[in-house]
């Protein structure tokens, strides 16, 4: 390629190739979703419909990131884990971020009406992205598990806000000063004692978010064989006890 007088100007751009050996985390997060939410009538306290377009979205970037191993989602927010030995755009922080956070917003774009089939975005959605490392297999878990709990605690306190209001006929105000200062066993109390309501048999996406991974599957063949192929396969499973890992052995595993 011929060069110019300008080239120099390259010598402005920060290396930012992450570290090797570390997994490599993106995550996106709705932007200004609580008025999104809003304003395209989501149900409240969860809208599964809405939640089913994040997995989507989420699906669609793991078809195109070979090296996503595990993507875990919950409300207005995904993390992709990309393998240890990834070289995708030879780990560029900022090519993986905004390479998957564009893919993710225009995915969730596409399959909108899949979803609600009888409206359009109102205006465009708002995701912003980042990398963030992790250099051992207990950091990514930990990671991991602070999501599912930021999901537990957040849905909890959703549920019963959102309860006290359409049920209860408190106002928003009102359900905030009663919830404040509860504990997790003072919400459960509230939604069984007064509404009926056993949190425990609510909807696992909505208790423990969505985990997606790859996992090869045996698949038939014409001549009446099987053979496994890599799928990806969506579960609502608690990813912070053992359980999880130990079925799974092969994702922290590196190849």
């Amino acid at each position: 390629m011929a060069k110019s007088k300008f080239e120099y100007v390259r010598l402005f751009e920060a290396d930012d190739r992450c570290l090797p050996n570390t997994w490599i985390v993106v995550r996106v997060d709705g932007k200004g979703f609580h008025k999104f939410s809003t304003e395209h009538e989501y149900e409240k306290p969860n809208d599964i419909k809405a939640l089913s377009l994040m997995n989507r979205a989420a699906t669609s970037v793991m078809e195109e990131f070979k090296d996503v191993c595990l993507a875990y989602g919950q409300s207005d927010e995904y993390s992709f884990v990309f393998r240890k030995e990834t070289q995708a755009y030879s780990r560029r922080s900022a090519k993986l971020s905004t390479n998957v956070c564009s893919l993710f917003t225009s995915a969730f774009v596409y399959y909108w009406n899949e979803y609600f089939p009888t409206s359009k975005p109102r205006y465009p959605p708002v995701f912003d992205g980042r990398t963030v490392l992790y250099p051992s297999n207990q950091n990514i878990r930990d990671y991991l598990s602070w999501r599912q709990a930021d999901c537990h605690i957040n849905n909890l306190y959703n549920t019963t806000f959102w309860t006290l209001i359409l049920k209860g006929g408190l106002t928003p105000a009102e359900a905030e000063s009663k919830l404040k200062g509860t504990l997790s066993g003072d919400k459960n109390e509230i939604l069984f004692s007064q509404f009926g309501i056993n949190y425990n048999t609510e909807p696992e996406m909505l208790r423990k978010g969505t985990v997606l991974v790859r996992r090869k599957i045996p698949v038939a063949l014409p001549n009446g064989g099987t053979r496994e192929k890599s799928q990806i396969v969506q579960e609502h499973v608690d990813i912070i006890g053992d359980e999880f890992w130990n079925t799974n052995t092969h994702l922290l595993t590196v190849t």
